[in-house]
Formats: structure tokens, sequence, C-alpha cells
């Protein structure tokens, strides 16, 4: 007999040999219809592998990441079997899960997007016949070539195995695999093809061009249909498009890929999220500063960008006066603000904050609106403190960044706090002592503060721990949006030190480094996407439309506008010859938050009638009283309208 151990610590005798399958079917028929594989000691494991010892089993489901995982790279291995079906000359590559899904590389395969609901129902048809899913093992390279002779690419992998390799067979299709997989294709019932795209084998563009297909799957059509929806809402939010319709940036050939170029409505939303920034820091102590775009290359070889960031950096540029490269990073400058003079222990925490641009070497083809670009104007701030220091000022930076989130109505966003790995010293700074007592401050911090918060072991950077914000997006994809990063390193390249409160010279200098607002560029799609352009008051590139019934309102509309202009408020005038519908479609359009509507009533009455974007309708009010609570709410940066 052996021993079974469950998540939940209880334990249960079984016999010897008996296999996943029959272990979870032993414990509910619900889980057993749920489950799609089995961690076992926290290996991944098909539910036909049998038991033979005393073992920690967690059934997965699609629930969970790893079973999501499992579920759509089983997912994969359907679309080749349709493929086949269908197209028996095509060859099938590799076919991995990815973050949305799934896709698999063919060559040999030309097809169509119209070609794409002829291959779902094909799969469909495959899931209806409910094949069970069989592991083989081969026992010698020789054996494994043998079975996919006819593949070369499939020959290509097995030769790069130095151990035997495993397939997956369902009905008379074999694909070949280190698994694990569902346990029959009849679990894969909702499925949807997406798209096509080119890939070449490997990734490398030396080799032939092979037909990608992407999809998606999940266990019931409801979820298919539910993640449709969220496709369709996410379309619609797309930063792209909505960066255009509002005329917020723009790229353009002759500047080059992954440049983009602020528009006037996108520079007042810049302007207005860094003022922001720049009040929040200044409460909290950081003092500014202004580096150059450029350094020499000794700087960066002190930093140790290079060599080791060399590839995301762009090439060096040889002057007469020695070898500049545009920075990645501001960090290394900021060191030397840091060490311009001598300082006190009174000055630490020095806290020095900059909106920096910066510049990275990224490929063309990674490049997607203003969510990656190789130009970008980074929340930057490095904090310069002791140990003693390091909690407190940790605290002070997740304050500030959930101040800021609240103001921007975020909610959806947890915290990762990313850990060394004492079995890797080769990875890590070596300062054992420095590192158990930072990994437990931030601990810590992050209890008491009650975050949300996973953590990753072997995840830091090679000098310090780090805290990582994550958001998740409209669909559920998870993005890192800010960092806070505890530096061990700076203190020793850059030679920081201080005179303690004895006069005596100190070297015992922290960095903390941090982003809270990320880049412009990031920040500035996340929210687009997030307010589906529907910018609040104090954002919104046009605040007030005034929108005139007739000429007679035309004076009164422009005495408006210049008391608004007074007072800073972005103001329009609409006096087409329009009708007063379409004034108000164009201006929803836009997207201005408040439409004023001003007719021979409101003249004499010294009021107006706001239509604001929701739709909401107020009619009579004093003008003096509108302009009073519109300029309140800019000031309080008020997500919510007063009327």
């Amino acid at each position: 007999m052996i021993t079974i151990t469950f998540p939940d610590g209880k334990t249960k005798e079984y016999a010897k040999g008996i296999t996943g399958r029959e272990v979870v079917e032993s414990i509910g028929k619900r889980l057993a219809e749920a489950a799609v594989a089995m961690l076992v000691d926290n290996t991944p494991r098909d539910l036909s592998f049998p038991l033979d010892h005393n073992a920690l089993v967690r059934f997965l489901t699609f629930d969970d990441p790893q079973g999501k995982e499992i579920f759509r790279h089983s997912s994969s291995h359907l679309l080749a079997h349709a493929i086949k079906r269908l197209y028996p000359y095509a060859k099938p590559t590799i076919g991995p899960p990815v973050e949305e899904g799934f896709y698999y590389d063919f060559d040999d395969l030309k097809v169509s997007e119209d070609d794409l609901p002829r291959i779902e129902e094909e799969m469909r048809k495959i899931v209806s016949e409910n094949y069970s899913v069989e592991r083989i093992e081969y026992r010698t390279q020789g054996d494994a070539v043998a079975a996919f002779k006819d593949n070369l690419y499939k020959v290509e992998m097995i030769q790069g195995h130095e151990e035997g390799s495993s397939a997956y067979k369902e009905g008379d299709f074999l694909d070949l695999c280190r698994g694990p997989h569902v346990p029959r294709t009849g679990m894969l019932k909702a499925v949807k093809l997406m798209k096509l795209a080119g890939a070449y084998w490997r990734g490398d563009a030396k080799n032939k061009q092979l037909t990608r297909i992407y999809g998606i799957t999940f266990p019931e059509e409801k979820q298919l249909k539910d993640y449709l929806s969220l496709l369709e809402e996410a379309e619609k939010r797309d930063h792209k498009r909505i960066g255009k319709e509002m005329e917020i940036y723009m790229l353009h050939e002759l500047v080059g890929k992954g440049l983009p170029i602020w528009l006037p409505n996108g520079e007042i939303i810049r302007r207005e999220i860094e003022k922001f920034a720049v009040e929040c820091e200044e409460k909290d102590g950081y003092v500014r500063v202004a580096t150059p775009h450029m350094a020499k290359q000794e700087l960066f070889l002190q930093s140790g960008h290079l060599p080791h960031y060399k590839e995301s950096m762009y090439p060096p540029m040889v002057m007469d006066d020695g070898t500049y490269y545009l920075k990645a990073m501001n960090c290394p400058i900021h060191h030397l603000v840091f060490n311009h003079r001598s300082r006190s222990y009174r000055e630490l925490p020095l806290r020095i904050a900059e909106y920096g641009t910066c510049y990275r070497n990224e490929l063309s083809g990674s490049l997607s609106g203003l969510l990656r670009v190789r130009m970008l104007s980074m929340n930057d701030a490095h904090i310069y403190c002791t140990k003693d220091q390091i909690a407190d000022e940790f605290k002070r930076v997740l304050n500030l960044t959930l101040n800021y989130y609240t103001t921007f109505g975020f909610k959806d966003f947890s915290f990762r706090l990313s850990l060394g790995d004492p079995e890797n010293k080769g990875k890590y700074i070596d300062e054992p002592e420095n590192w158990a007592f930072a990994e437990a401050e931030l601990r810590r911090i992050v209890k008491e503060l009650k975050l949300p918060c996973v953590e990753g072991a072997g995840e830091a950077a090679f000098y310090g721990p780090k805290i990582d914000i994550q958001f998740k997006t409209i669909i559920g994809r998870e993005e890192s949006m800010s960092t806070i990063q505890l530096d061990f390193a700076a203190k020793s390249r850059f030679s920081l030190h201080y005179a303690d409160n004895q006069g005596k010279e100190s070297s015992d200098v922290f960095v903390i480094h941090r982003a809270p607002l990320s880049t412009h560029e990031r920040f500035i799609a996340f929210l687009i996407e997030h307010c589906a352009g529907k910018f609040p008051l104090w954002l919104a590139p046009v605040q007030v439309v005034l929108m005139t019934i007739t000429d007679n309102q035309r004076e009164y509309a422009h005495a408006l506008e210049a008391e608004l202009k007074e007072h800073h408020i972005r103001v329009e005038i609409d006096d087409r010859s329009e009708s007063m519908p379409k004034k108000v479609r164009d201006s929803q359009g836009a997207k201005i938050p408040l439409m004023i509507t001003l007719g021979d009533k409101e003249v004499t009455n010294h009021t107006v009638a706001i239509r604001t974007l929701d739709g909401k309708v107020k009619f009579g009010v004093r003008k003096d009283e509108f302009v009073k609570s519109a300029l309140q709410c800019i000031a309080e940066r008020s997500l919510q309208l007063p009327w």
C-alpha cells in the first residue's frame, strides 16, 4: 500500500500502482470530470500515470494556471489532428500554449482565414468522437526517429533530446510531446480559431517560413462566448484605435517604428499626469533633476549595463571625444548626482526624481502602439537610504503608488514579491545578510499594508529583491505596471557614501528604484483602455464644449469661453449650423465630458444646460455655480462629475 497526501493535508491509502484517474474517481464525480492532469510531488503528470510510492498529489482543473496550460496544449494537438485529416501532406512542427490560448506551426500548409471555420468543424468532430489520449514512451532515440521519420522537424527535435522521447496518440493521430495531456479529446468542448500568421522555424529568419494558426479553447461554450464578448469589448477599448480617433498620438515611417509623436491632445494628457506626479512627489520629499539623453560608454561599463544590457541599447556613437550611447536607464546618472558632492547622514533618505527619457532597442516585430516602444519617458526616481530606512521608504513608495491608483480609479491589481535564490549564488550579489534582512522586511511591509501578494522565488534582479504591481486587462491578461526594486550593487559600483553621525565615511548606501506610473507611453495605453477614452474631467483633452442652438447665443458663448479659459479650463465652441442632436453626437464621439447647451433661455437667465458624457442632463444651472463646480472637480481630480 502507498499513502497519498492531498493539498488539504488529508491522507488516504491506496494499492501500489493505482492511477491518478482511479484516485480522483474515488474522491468525487465532479472533480473526476473536471480534472485534466495532476501534480505528483509538484511534477505534472497524466491522470493515467501509476502511483507507486508515497506522494503529495494535487489534481489540476482548467481553473488552475497549470491546468489551463495543459488544457490548451492538448488543444494545439487537437488542431494538428484536424489539419492532418483535412490536409494530409501538412507537416506539424510545434504547438505550445500561450497566454491567450495556443498556436500550432505547420509546413506545407496553404490556408486562408476562410478555411478556419472548416478546420474548427473538424476539431469539433474529433471532440465528439472523444478519443482517449494515450502516452507512448520511446526507450531509444532511434525508436522515436522511426516513428516520425516522415517529419524532419520532429526528427530534429528528437535528435536534440539526450534522453528518450515521448508522444501522445488520439485516434490515428500521433504527435511528439513530453506532456502531460487531458485524458480524452471530449474535454476540449469549446474551440475557436482566431487568426493566421507567418512564423519562422525556431524563430530564425534564416529558416523556412511556416503557417501559424492561433486558437482558444474552453471546457464550456458559455466560457467561450464570454471570452469572445470580452474580446469585442477589448477591441472597442484598443488604445491604438482610440488613440487615432482622439488624435492622442501618431506614428510615422519617416520618424521610425516605436517612436510615438504626441499630438496636442496626447500632450495635454501627458502634461496633466506629470503635473500630478510632480505634485505628489514634492509633497513626499522628492527633489527633481533633468539628465541628458546620452552618456559616455564608460558610465554604462561602470553601471554594468555594458555588456549585460548591450542588446537592448542602441549602437554606440563614436565622437571626437569618446564613444556615447543613448541611455536605456536613468539610474547611472542619478548615482552621479548623488555623488557630485559630499553627503551627510542628515540628507538621507535622498529621493531623486525625473521623468527621464530612455531608449530601448526593441525588435521591430515586437513593437505595439504605446505598449512597447523604443523611446519612453519614465516616472523614475531613486531613493538613497541607509539599511534602517529601507522599510519606511518601501512603505512610502507603496502608499504613494496606491494613492495614484485610487486617483485613476484602478482596482484590479495585485503584488508580486520577487525573491532571490540562495542555492543559485552565481546569479545574485553575494550579500546573504542583506538578502535575508531585505526579504523579511518586504514581507512584513506587504503583510502590514494588507496587500494581496504572491512570492516568486528566484525572480529578483541580481542586486536585490523587488515588488512588482500586476494589473489585469479587460480580457484578464496580466501585465506588470510598476516596480519597486532594492539595489545592493550600486553602492560598490559607484562608491556611494555619506558622512555618518560620527563624521566617519560610510558606504552603507542602499538604492530603491521606483516607477509607480511606469512610462508615459505604457501608462497612457493602459489608461485609454481602462476608461475606453472617456477620461475624467481633469485629464480630458477638451473638458467642455459650448453648443449654441442659434446664432443668437454666440456672444454669450464667447463670453463664457473667455471666462473658462481664464480659469485654465479647456473649452471649445460648437456654433455650427447643425442640429443639436448632431452636435451632441459629435461631442460624444470626441468623448468630451461636459456638453453645455446654450439657448435663448440660458442667455436670459445667465444659466447653462449641462449634458454629461454618460447621458445625464441638468437644466437651469447658474453659470457661476457651473464654473465653480467644474473648477472644484478638476482641482480634486475627481473621477465623478458633480452633476
